[in-house]
């Protein structure tokens, strides 16, 4: 897949090194490394050196001086190589930004650069079990004692609380004025007394676990909250968007990869004389999977320019319509690559049947499909609410 042609040639250049990075690596090594139950640790620590995981955080913190449309072109290529960084949705993509628009002098210092160079991890949690993806309903709650923050809560499904150094966990505070409860971000060192983790049971088969956090009294010091506690959703937003413009590079790179097999497969594999790639019925969803991954890329390129042009509001929009895009593309292009490998497409040797579960969570994370269809309805076309 070519790259598109409103791409920089800064972009394009980009584009290329990391799409010649994840080659050396692959869909095997990250295979490998899943099964083994570890970490993707030799290609996040070779990424991070190349000055890749960083591109998008501050040059006088030790990054690139980039935007997210530079992380998201990242994440793209590796995924389309058949190795995607997940933990790069997270620490400088949603952590990295957050600290780095709001936090103070002491938290840019102390975290921004080993999260440009990859020594240090941070994970992110919002999600609650009894909130889902409804962030008004969130119940982890801070107090005030004196100078400290006391944080009880839990969160589920949060992505490599194992490896993260600390976690930037959305609590809830009181509004003196109104009574109202109003989010604000914490920061959560890993080994803080009463912050606890449980990992959660998957059939998904991914580096990154998922966990439950459970908050007891969490005692923080008064700098652990990041920004303003007044500030409320714009900060959180200010972490989402570009969470939903990674979680749409992560799709499409898995969708393209997916799709690369099943073309090579359907120029190779002869049934009838002819390979089946010339059959219509073969040749046609291929080339529509090709169209919609290209569109969603379009969609993503836009959420990712406006975002970094400090259009909070534009990006709101085009960045749950580049995640819903192209977690449908997705998801389309890994059914279409196995039905064309047919039972091949199941098989280890060629690494297409894990992808099957791994594109749904396109669908479902970090946002449903039904949440953004919400979003558009009510923010976009002005049609009342039904909740």
């Amino acid at each position: 897949m070519s790259a598109a042609v409103i791409e920089t040639e800064e972009h394009k250049a980009l584009r290329a090194a990391v799409a010649a990075l994840g080659v050396r690596y692959g869909r095997e090594y990250l295979t490998k490394v899943v099964r083994g139950g570890g970490h993707p640790e030799e290609l996040w620590a070779e990424a991070a050196k190349l000055g890749y995981l960083g591109v998008n955080l501050p040059e006088e913190y030790g990054g690139g001086g980039g935007g997210i449309a530079e992380l998201s072109i990242v994440l793209e290529e590796l995924g389309a190589a058949g190795s995607p960084l997940l933990m790069m949705v997270v620490s400088p993509a949603i952590c990295g930004t957050v600290i780095a628009r709001f936090g103070t002098e002491e938290q840019k210092r102390q975290w921004l650069p080993g999260l440009a160079d990859g020594t240090k991890t941070m994970a992110f949690g919002i999600t609650e079990p009894d909130a889902g993806s409804n962030s008004h309903r969130i119940t982890t709650t801070a107090r005030r004692d004196g100078d400290d923050w006391i944080l009880t809560g839990r969160k589920v499904f949060i992505s490599g609380v194992d490896i993260a150094d600390a976690t930037l966990i959305v609590g809830r505070t009181e509004d003196a004025r109104t009574g109202k409860l109003k989010p604000c971000l914490f920061i959560v060192a890993r080994d803080t007394e009463g912050f606890q983790r449980n990992v959660i049971d998957m059939e998904l088969q991914a580096a990154e676990k998922q966990f439950e956090l459970v908050l007891d009294d969490v005692r923080l010091p008064a700098d652990a909250l990041v920004g303003d506690e007044d500030a409320g959703l714009l900060q959180l937003f200010a972490g989402l968007n570009p969470e939903r413009i990674m979680t749409a590079a992560f799709a499409i790179g898995m969708g393209r990869y997916a799709l690369a097999r099943a073309v090579a497969y359907a120029k190779d594999r002869s049934v009838w004389k002819a390979p089946i790639g010339a059959h219509q019925a073969i040749a046609h969803p291929l080339a529509q999977a090709h169209i919609e991954l290209e569109l969603a890329r379009l969609m993503m390129q836009k959420a990712a320019h406006l975002y970094d042009q400090g259009d909070d509001f534009g990006a709101g929009e085009a960045a749950n319509i580049a995640k819903y895009a192209a977690g449908e593309a997705c998801v389309r292009a890994v059914d279409q690559a196995v039905h064309t490998l047919g039972g091949n497409g199941l098989t280890r040797e060629y690494g297409l049947g894990s992808l099957v579960t791994a594109a749904r969570v396109t669908r479902i994370a970090p946002v449903s499909r039904e949440m953004i269809l919400n979003f558009v309805s009510h923010q976009t076309l002005g049609l009342p609410k039904s909740y």
